[in-house]
């Protein structure tokens, strides 16, 4: 399916074209047509998949078929990063088109705060914000939202795991009733369903299974008590020549004392986490993509604000709790069909959580032997998982709807 087949406005189709976009994903070609005709959508696809232009372009053709001399659409999202990369999205689709899009999020200085205000009392006719930012904008009454038409929420997920439940719940108190909300989540754990049925009506739902990892990942993974961790890293390093690597960790905290431990064994490594100022997480990035820092360490956040070619090791220095979280952080390698490499360390308490992994990717993932010097492993001896992962399919209920608030 072509977007010449969604009848969208000839300038809307330019940019597209200019972009070098031609054919829809299964996402978009579901998604789409349900927006256009003006309905809920609760829709579970995972990033990766062109969910932002699935609901983005149908948006900026409603924009352009009507008068949009105010706020018209807000999209929430979990991250300053999610948030930047979607408004890039947006200039970038509306290059033919007079649709304007405004960033909010937290983390600048006084500055920032200052510029965002500015840019709300001009007007814009797409917010994309985080929630925290936006409820500090939304105390000085400088949004209108009264007629706005479109709510959405991208990585509904993520925004809930990092708790922003309340803040979703208190900023739809300032929206009207009467809008289109679009929910978008990679996995529909009971708190998303929770959430979507106190905020859309009679919403229609579309679930596009989890895909499987890149052929042209080369997944392995040790068996590694967690005072081996740090070393065995250091032979990873020492015997290959990876330009560009992102380590994952499971919190914060972790991410903060990997980038000191490994700086001990000699590895340019720097921590990506909440605690850094914005201009120096964009320095961060920019330093990254730019291959003048090798090695990058982050928690599940970064696996999904992240869009950058060439990374040639994803490292889990921790087994993620959530099957698809894996899916994510193995994705950050083997882009635009190259190759790349996906390395799982699992210590005793972590073998349950990889062998869900294994059921959701449908392949055991080999186990390499540990270095001699190191000496034995933990034993693999997962039990069964206590449920099956969820993969999605078109036409799953997922909950009961109810009018929205």
């Amino acid at each position: 399916m072509t977007f010449d087949d969604f009848y969208f406005d000839y300038s809307l189709l330019d940019g597209l074209d200019a972009m070098g976009f031609t054919k829809a994903t299964p996402i978009q070609e579901l998604a789409i047509p349900v927006i256009l005709d003006h309905k809920d959508l609760v829709a579970c696809a995972q990033t990766g998949t062109g969910k932002t232009a699935a609901y983005v372009l149908p948006i900026l053709n409603k924009i352009v078929e009507s008068d949009h001399s105010h706020l018209n659409t807000l999209i929430l999202v979990p991250t300053r990063e999610l948030a930047m990369q979607i408004d890039q999205q947006v200039a970038g689709f509306s290059y033919y088109i007079s649709v304007s899009s405004i960033p909010i999020y937290g983390g600048g200085d006084g500055a920032t705060w200052d510029q965002q205000k500015r840019a709300l009392k001009e007007g814009a006719d797409i917010i994309v914000a985080t929630p925290g930012r936006l409820i500090s904008l939304l105390a000085s009454n400088d949004i209108n939202f009264e007629k706005l038409e479109h709510l959405v929420l991208d990585e509904a997920d993520r925004m809930l795991d990092m708790g922003f439940y309340d803040d979703i719940l208190r900023i739809i108190s300032y929206l009207p009733k009467d809008r289109q909300t679009l929910l978008f989540s990679a996995t529909m754990p009971p708190k998303i369903r929770t959430l979507a049925s106190k905020i859309l009506y009679k919403p229609e739902e579309i679930s596009i299974a989890i895909s499987k990892p890149a052929e042209g990942i080369n997944q392995q993974a040790y068996l590694t008590y967690d005072t081996q961790k740090i070393p065995l890293l250091g032979e990873i390093f020492k015997n290959t020549t990876y330009q560009s690597v992102i380590i994952f960790a499971g919190t914060k905290e972790k991410v903060k004392s990997l980038q000191f431990e490994l700086k001990k064994i000699g590895l340019k490594a720097k921590s990506f986490h909440s605690d850094l100022e914005q201009k120096d997480r964009e320095e961060l990035m920019n330093e990254f993509r730019s291959r003048k820092l090798q090695v990058l360490i982050g928690t599940d956040i970064l696996s999904r604000g992240i869009d950058v070619d060439g990374i040639d090791l994803v490292v889990n220095f921790d087994v993620p709790p959530d099957p698809e979280d894996y899916v994510h952080r193995i994705g950050r390698t083997a882009r635009a069909e190259s190759k790349g490499t996906a390395i799982t360390f699992i210590n005793e308490k972590d073998q349950r959580r990889f062998h869900s992994i294994e059921a959701l990717i449908e392949r055991e993932i080999p186990k390499l032997p540990l270095p001699a010097f190191l000496g034995e492993g933990p034993l693999y001896t997962p039990s069964k998982p206590r449920s099956a992962p969820f993969k999605g399919g078109q036409g799953k209920k997922f909950f009961k709807p109810k009018r929205k608030s």
